[in-house]
């Protein structure tokens, strides 16, 4: 595959992998082709916040001179990495003042040293919103149009892709944070099955929401860092043939159906009439009305557990952090002992019945975004539609392919039961393909 050099920032991670295990291509012209897109986009884009040409380059030679029998899947693919995984050879501020003289931490956290391990460039760090934990924007913008939010928490993963800056990111989910702001860029994002990608060196903020996941615009390429993060070892057994035509595709809805606006329904009703017309089995599906209860549930549960997170850096030194988290840790209105556990037991019972309703479909596919990313970067949005799948411990990606009212992207998410990350995968490149050829 001949590719001008000019458009090298364009190659997907699996294209830029094959030319250089090919030799077609060094790891060093890679990088440098999208470092110089960094420089021509990022004034505008603001996705990261440390990212030093220097180091990126040096990490390129050293990957040129290795040996081709020690060189792992990832060889030469630059990552971007959300700046609440701890680095060892950058610093990590989470966008708090509290951290803002911090330098480089002791070693890597688990997924970054997954990622170095395989090969991977570990490009910078991108911007995120104080400890990943506000709906107030941080430095990021919308790459379609920068007056936009990109979304929140992990922006600066979302906006670096779906800008050509990097073919892959890693981000995290706690409410809505990786599904969102791959609906308002426009690339898939993908959250796994919570607990299957470790959260070790990760800013915590709730202990039982927060998840990993990757960003990238191609299903493969999200596929292809599921296998390095050894996600496809949950198959028991080879994945039948799947295509539109015959699938039993689930339209759900929820219970906050009545927050999504015009752009949402006309992907959503658009998404609905192009597999059927492919000859899907397309259902709407209403859950249960115990899935209503799930929000005020889940609300509950990451309240006290976040408090429990942010209370050391509060002792540490509460004038340097948001007023909200401030509020947080002060508030007189924490949830009841009862309150906490029916929260804690009611998710834990309504996991199970998703499990046993998603077993039913072959393709589940569920709102990603109220809309396209609204105007202004004063809020990166609202999480409603994500936020019951994250504390349902689903895999959920987004898939991209539809445009709002003002141009912008909007996307749908596919959902499925724990632990059929690879399924939801392969769900999403079927329906992706009929969705991005519009």
């Amino acid at each position: 595959m001949a590719v001008p050099k000019t458009e090298l920032y364009r190659l997907t991670a699996i294209q830029a992998a094959d030319l250089i295990r090919s030799n077609q291509l060094s790891v060093e012209d890679y990088a440098r082709a999208l470092l110089e897109r960094v420089r021509e986009r990022d004034p505008q884009v603001r996705a990261w916040v440390f990212l030093d040409e220097n180091a990126v380059l040096e990490q390129a030679r050293k990957l040129d001179k290795m040996p081709v029998e020690k060189r792992g899947p990832l060889h030469g693919i630059p990552v971007g990495i959300k700046d609440i995984f701890l680095t060892r050879d950058m610093p990590t501020k989470y966008y708090s003042r509290l951290h803002a003289q911090d330098g480089n931490a002791a070693a890597d956290s688990a997924c970054v040293s997954v990622l170095r391990a395989a090969g991977a460039i570990i490009f910078g760090k991108t911007a995120t919103t104080e400890f990943a934990s506000m709906t107030e924007g941080g430095p990021c913008t919308n790459p379609h149009n920068c007056k936009h939010t990109p979304g929140g928490s992990s922006s600066g993963s979302a906006a670096a892709v779906a800008d050509f800056q990097v073919p892959l990111a890693i981000g995290t989910q706690t409410g809505g944070s990786i599904v969102r702001p791959g609906s308002f860029n426009g690339v898939y994002g993908f959250k796994a099955t919570w607990g299957t990608i470790s959260t070790e060196g990760v800013g915590r903020f709730s202990v039982s929401a927060d998840t990993p996941g990757f960003y990238a615009r191609s299903v493969d390429d999200i596929r292809f860092l599921a296998h390095v993060f050894r996600l496809d070892a949950l198959i028991t057994e080879p994945l039948r043939p799947l295509s539109v035509s015959g699938a039993k595709i689930a339209f759900i809805k929820t219970h906050v159906w009545p927050k999504a606006e015009s752009g949402t329904h006309a992907a959503w009703n658009l998404a609905h009439r192009l597999l059927t017309e492919r000859g899907a089995l397309v259902q709407d599906v209403e859950l249960p009305s115990d899935f209503g209860n799930c929000s005020e549930w889940r609300e509950i549960v990451v309240a006290e557990e976040a408090r429990a997170a942010f209370l050391p850096k509060y002792r540490e030194d509460k004038t340097k952090l948001h007023t909200d988290i401030v509020t947080l840790v002060e508030s007189a209105k924490l949830p009841t002992r009862k309150e906490v556990l029916e929260a804690h037991d009611g998710i834990a019972r309504l996991r199970s019945e998703w499990d046993q309703i998603a077993s039913q479909y072959d393709i589940i596919i569920t709102p990603s975004a109220v809309d396209e990313a609204p105007e202004g970067l004063e809020s990166t949005g609202t999480a409603v539609f994500c936020s019951m799948w994250t504390i349902l411990h689903a895999p959920a990606i987004n898939v991209p392919g539809f445009i709002g009212q003002c141009g912008l992207p909007i996307g749908l998410q596919v959902v499925g039961a724990r632990y059929m990350d690879m399924e939801v995968l392969r769900a999403g490149k079927i329906v992706g393909e009929v969705f991005n050829k519009l």
